[in-house]
């Protein structure tokens, strides 16, 4: 294992919640609640104004409205969060050629190998440099942890949150890991945390004692050496520059079951076009199609079909789909319906027998579609569909200007007007056909200079790249787990600037 603490851990704090509150002055220092606001609805995030009432991520909505019955509700825009999340990751690239994404809130970063840290100043420097460039580029704060290993970085981001930084010296992870419960370690869930609870071993240090072949014996050959290592401290995994994509794919949760097999073929169509969207944004294509049912009694099933070579094709991937369907039985209810992509490649073999007898009987090919327009949305515009209003998302009225969407029905949609730097705004309502009233795409969160950069850091960000974090209250931290503290020289190192980082949802 390393010698410094080299290895940096970035988990941005309450990441859906924090991009609401800076982007609606209205909500700032308010509960929020990111995810789905249908009766089967998860919360994805809360903010820590809402985790004050016990509400916590993938809590059923119902139960977080019950805990939380005055937090603002919101449906996510993923749009923003990959936005934001290209931000941070291009700072985060500044720092390193070696960065690991875990998801849009979360990376793990080799300083080392940047040329950024090589002891514990260096790397105390990067972190809290890194913390004030994502405060100023996005407006946003995230945790760091530093250690010598990923797992360690990870531990210590966890106790700097939030918007802290800890750093964990090399020589003392064993007393920092000792106390610690088992389901710290990676790879313990909750069947193998309750397998070591019925053999009496519940923290890391009685882990440890139990020596590897007990837990061998306890959790096969494979785990049981893995977790014995990380009981010791020892994590030689690499960061990783780039994880390799397995597959594309998209899913949806009904409020109620859909009955209709005719809708449930269509929305197995809409998903399948969602789906390949998802593909050509990325570049990619795929040979085996996958389609996944969830019905009424919670029973998944899973069928798949592989073509002869890989398609990008939105009339193939329909195809393949609606013949999986055929095979599966619904007619006791859906409630989750998923269309997705595997055997990923980097080219696309188009189906010339497809498109040959397309053209036999008079029909465009498949590739003729677009990918945004699903088979018989000409035959649909003459029944417009009524427009929806998510809680949360953007919208542009002709005479008021920028908003978002506080609730919708009956009817009629309830609209507050404010933008990230204005001050909290005027609620108004409007019917929800109301010409004047559209969607809109979200504002950045930090106002950009001319030309589309972002401001640098102010004299608040530049104290406190040079002071390190607040000390935060509450216990202290486990020895050998310090707050940051940087020195008053600085040796030169990169600067972070925003890359050009890309994120598929």
């Amino acid at each position: 294992m390393r010698t410094a603490p080299t290895i940096l851990h970035l988990d941005m704090d309450a990441f859906f919640a924090s991009a609401e509150q800076a982007s609606k002055p209205s909500l700032r220092g308010k509960a929020v609640v990111v995810g789905g606001l249908g009766p089967r609805g998860v919360v994805a995030t809360a903010s820590y104004e809402a985790r004050v009432f016990g509400v916590n991520s993938a809590m059923p909505m119902a139960q977080a409205r019950r805990r939380a019955p005055n937090a603002a509700y919101l449906v996510p825009r993923f749009g923003l969060y990959r936005e934001v999340s290209e931000q941070v990751m291009g700072l985060l690239r500044a720092l390193s050629p070696l960065v690991e994404p875990l998801s849009l809130d979360e990376a793990f970063v080799d300083l080392e190998a940047g040329g950024t840290a090589w002891d514990d100043a260096s790397a105390r420097l990067a972190g809290a440099k890194l913390r004030a460039d994502i405060r100023a580029v996005t407006g946003l704060t995230g945790s760091v942890g530093l250690a010598a290993s990923k797992m360690l970085a990870k531990i210590a981001s966890e106790q700097a949150k939030p918007d802290g930084l800890v750093l964990i010296e090399p020589g003392s992870e064993r007393a920092l890991l000792g106390p610690m419960p088992v389901r710290t370690l990676p790879g313990v869930g909750p069947a193998t945390g309750d397998h070591l609870r019925r053999a009496g071993i519940t923290t890391v240090e009685e882990l440890a004692e139990a020596g590897e072949d007990e837990l061998v014996r306890l959790l096969g050959k494979a785990h049981g050496h893995a977790l014995f290592a990380m009981a010791l401290a020892h994590d030689e995994r690499p960061v990783v520059a780039e994880r390799e994509t397995k597959s594309v794919s998209v899913e949806d949760t009904y409020d109620v079951d859909i009955h209709d097999r005719v809708r449930v073929e269509l929305e197995v169509q809409r998903l399948a076009d969602r789906c390949v969207r998802r593909l050509r944004r990325a570049g990619l294509s795929g040979r085996t199609i996958v389609l996944k049912v969830r019905r009424y009694d919670f029973s998944t099933l899973t069928r798949s079909e592989t073509l002869r070579g890989p398609t990008d094709d939105p009339g193939v991937v329909r195809e393949a789909a609606a013949r999986l369907l055929e095979g599966v039985d619904t007619t006791g209810g859906v409630r989750l319906l998923g269309v997705g992509v595997s055997g990923l490649a980097d080219y696309t073999q188009e189906d010339l027998f497809a498109q040959a007898q397309a053209a036999a009987v008079g029909e465009p090919a498949a590739d003729d579609h677009s990918a945004d327009e699903p088979e018989g949305a000409v035959a649909e515009e003459a029944v417009p569909a009524e427009r929806r209003w998510p809680s949360g998302h953007d919208v542009r009225h002709a005479e008021h200007g920028h908003g978002w969407v506080q609730g919708s029905g009956l009817g009629r949609v309830t609209v507050r007007f404010e933008t990230p730097s204005s001050e909290p705004g005027r609620v108004r309502t409007f019917r929800t056909d109301d010409p004047q009233l559209e969607p809109a795409d979200p504002l950045p969160l930090v106002e950009r200079r001319p030309g589309g950069s972002a401001p640098g850091p102010g004299p608040a960000a530049s104290e406190a790249a040079t002071r390190g974090p607040e000390p935060k209250a509450g216990p202290h931290p486990a020895p050998g787990a310090q707050a940051s503290s940087v020195p008053a020289s600085r040796p030169k190192s990169r600067s972070g600037g925003v890359g050009d980082a890309t994120s598929s949802p």
